[in-house]
């Protein structure tokens, strides 16, 4: 039986990992840039390549959707 379940991912819709990731952490040239904030979220493929820096959460799911990507939170 072959039945698809609408709350995981598809095959075909690649899944991304959206986690926090402390300013202090990151290079000096990206701490410049992002100023007076201590966290930032990370969107991230399943191989550690960074796609992308948001300050908000909700902006990093939103982003990951819009570019038909499956956000999942990692800690």
């Amino acid at each position: 039986m072959n039945s698809p379940f609408k709350g995981v991912a598809e095959a075909q819709s690649p899944i991304v990992y959206v986690r926090p990731v402390m300013v202090a952490d990151l290079p000096d040239d990206l701490r410049e840039q992002i100023g007076d904030v201590e966290t930032v979220y990370s969107v991230h493929r399943p191989n550690g390549e960074r796609l992308a820096l948001v300050r908000d959460r909700n902006l990093a799911f939103s982003l990951a959707r819009q570019n038909d990507l499956a956000p999942v939170s990692a800690h």
